[in-house]
């Protein structure tokens, strides 16, 4: 029997899959390292979670699941990994064999984790297929209108596009979508988590994505500003004297709910702070996704569904019912007793909008693509 590992990097996580190479791939164990940068931990789904003092990046992070992997099927045979890759570019609108000049150097935040990831398995695993799944495929088909910004042409055509990012999870909740609920045709799925995004898909495409040129615009995520005027860019060069280098890091590394609260980009731990800096940055994540989902919602011309997923929409109760509050003018409306208990299905029965908490699996997707093209 061969096997199939998938590699999965976000900003401040590694999560990674081990799979029989079957059809459908036959999942032996899944897991996660989070908190990279802070203190990390190891996460297996089928064992006891631990630290990781000496892990520090996603390297060393992917270093110790390959450790882990080894210590607990010590007889796989890996013969193709599937990497989760952020920026397809123009180019790439469905998963590749990976050779080295595939890469984008888009989106700075998460290429350099992803090239870390693939640089690690070569070494690992020489043999095998690298298969480059990227975030952007799922949304290279949508309207004009939704592809473009309101720059001269020839920007268009040299690539300064909307992109829009978190592919595979949509990819994965589109999928399933439409096994669980093939009426539902217009949907807005929320993936929120460290990274955060909003797509409207229509029929299971995705026709406007809140996310565009990089992974850095739309709602307020962990550390990352989301939508801001390009004119607070020009004031931090102009005024400030800032370098591209330092606003970079402002704008990735130090803003989002980090900046916001002054505290922690950890959504868990301003949940539970009695910090009103907290609340604030809070009120504010919460606005955008709700202004972002009328957007949305604009764009689809209806709206017949809306899915909660990623870290933070699949496992908090407060952040789905305070953006569900009061937009029962649109049909939404979110059951209390469902929400607290991360019911799949969490508004009540007979709204106009079913409203779900739909957990994503973006390994399953990249197993899959790894096993047509391995």
């Amino acid at each position: 029997m061969t096997h199939i590992l998938t590699l999965n990097a976000g900003s401040s996580s590694l999560k990674y899959g081990l799979y029989e190479a079957t059809d459908p791939p036959r999942p032996l164990t899944t897991g996660k390292v989070g908190r990279i940068g802070s203190t990390a931990r190891l996460s297996p789904a089928d064992g006891p979670a631990r630290d990781l003092p000496s892990v520090t990046d996603h390297a060393t992070a992917l270093f110790s699941v390959l450790s882990e992997i080894n210590d607990t099927h010590p007889k796989a045979r890996v013969t193709a990994v599937g990497h989760r890759v952020v920026h397809g570019g123009l180019d790439y609108d469905a998963p590749i064999r990976l050779t080295p000049d595939a890469l984008s150097p888009f989106a700075p935040l998460h290429q350099p984790h992803n090239l870390a990831g693939v640089r690690a398995a070569i070494s690992a695993f020489p043999d095998a297929a690298q298969i480059a799944c990227f975030d952007t495929a799922f949304h290279r088909n949508h309207p004009f209108v939704n592809d473009t910004f309101a720059l001269p042409r020839r920007y268009y055509e040299a690539g300064v596009r909307r992109y829009g990012f978190h592919g595979l999870s949509y990819d994965y909740i589109a999928s399933d979508l439409a096994q669980h609920e093939p009426d539902l045709s217009r949907v807005i799925v929320a993936h929120l988590g460290n990274g955060a995004s909003m797509c409207a898909m229509r029929d299971g495409r995705s026709i406007a994505s809140t996310m565009g040129f990089s992974a850095l615009d739309g709602l307020p995520m962990g550390t990352r500003s989301g939508q801001l005027d390009p004119g607070v860019v020009l004031y931090l060069m102009d005024q400030q004297g800032m370098s591209p280098g330092q606003i970079t890091e402002l704008l990735y590394n130090q803003s989002g709910l980090k900046g916001l609260s002054g505290l922690t980009n950890d959504m868990r731990d301003l949940e539970a702070s009695s910090d009103p800096r907290a609340a604030e940055a809070i009120d504010y994540f919460t606005f955008r996704i709700r202004r972002e989902l009328g957007a949305l919602a604009v764009s689809l011309g209806g709206l017949d569904g809306v899915v909660f997923c990623g870290g933070i929409g699949e496992n908090s109760a407060m952040i789905r019912a305070r953006v569900c509050e009061g937009l029962d003018w649109i049909g939404i409306s979110c059951d209390a007793d469902r929400n607290a208990a991360n019911a799949r299905v969490i508004s009540p029965d007979g709204s106009p909008v079913r409203v779900m908490a739909i957990p994503t699996n973006e390994e399953i997707v990249i197993a899959r693509a790894a096993l047509a093209l391995g």
